[in-house]
């Protein structure tokens, strides 16, 4: 068996093309084990909406970062990068590979490029920030961030309330642009070697398998879990609820319209999201894009592994 020291495996593509399986093969079949890439499947609970592995899968492989997070907090980027560290370092303690599985850019850059450490959250810099936007709008600090940080305002749409806001968070608490702290945010995995596989379908094939992995969301009780995670007192505007399949469920819930309605927008809304995670992910570098119905991933995993 080959030494796994500083191997490590990065499954990417849209939702609905297969990771979960391609992912459960090579991980049983290769010694691996598998840290969940997802944003919401960290959340205890929302388990049909995000589409968990079930519990037999669980059982088959091991899988990491999966329920780590209540309902009520704010799992982050950097959340996901400092756990998802500590994961690798102990399956690799176990000799066993780790496999980094998902569908959340944001998650796989925070891991393979590191984020800044800091400075935390401040909800007064914040509000002002924020009560400023509500005011002048916020292509009026786009104005403010591009004074201060041109290079992170020129990538930053002048709308995007958010990273705009952070941004300028940043340059009051530290006195210093964003850009320069990316500028020396060293990768803590720098020295690996990184397998990238990339899974990818014609359109059509993709599509198709959305639709049916919402139907079978439907048909597994969404709605029911949907309502019993609001009947435990999680409120509706818990980051979870912000996943795809809880977003039109709560809406049936509200008695806006019925099930058959939530399933079409949710599907529609979910082929939209596809197409988002395929244009970040095109721009990921060194990804090997693959059909896994034309071409086997452990191939390019062998490949990687020097045991082809």
């Amino acid at each position: 068996m080959p030494s796994f020291e500083r191997i490590l495996v990065f499954i990417v593509g849209p939702t609905g093309v297969g990771k979960s399986a391609v992912a459960l093969r090579l991980a049983e079949a290769r010694g691996g084990e598998i840290i969940s890439c997802d944003s919401m499947q960290v959340y205890r609970g929302f388990d049909i909406g995000t589409d968990k592995p079930s519990p037999e899968d669980r059982a088959r492989v091991p899988h990491h970062l999966i329920d780590v997070a209540d309902a009520g907090t704010q799992f982050n980027a950097a959340d996901f990068a400092a756990r998802a560290l500590e994961a690798i370092t102990a399956i690799r303690g176990r000799g066993r590979l780790p496999l980094v599985v998902g569908g959340t850019g944001l998650y796989f850059k925070a891991l393979e490029g590191g984020l800044f450490p800091g400075p935390g959250r401040d909800e007064a810099v914040r509000l002002a920030l924020d009560a400023e936007a509500q005011i002048n709008g916020p292509e009026r600090l786009w104005e403010r961030l591009a004074a201060v940080d041109p290079e992170y305002a020129a990538r930053t749409g002048r709308r995007d309330r958010v990273r705009i806001i952070r941004a300028l968070e940043i340059h009051v608490l530290t006195g210093r642009p964003l850009s320069d702290h990316f500028r020396q945010t060293k990768s803590r995995l720098q020295d690996e070697d990184l397998i990238k596989i990339g899974l990818d379908r014609p359109r059509a094939d993709l599509y198709r398998r959305i639709e049916e992995r919402v139907d079978r969301m439907f048909e597994r009780g969404l709605i029911e879990e949907t309502r019993a995670l609001l009947a435990r007192g999680v409120p509706d505007s818990a980051a979870p609820f912000k996943a795809l399949g809880y977003k039109h469920v709560l809406r049936v819930l509200r008695g806006e319209f019925g099930p058959a309605e939530a399933a079409a927008l949710t599907k529609i809304d979910t082929r939209h999201f596809a197409k988002r995670q395929m244009t970040w992910f095109r721009k990921t570098a060194d990804v090997r894009w693959i059909n896994p119905d034309e071409t086997d991933p452990a191939e390019i995993l062998d490949a990687g592994l020097g045991t082809a």
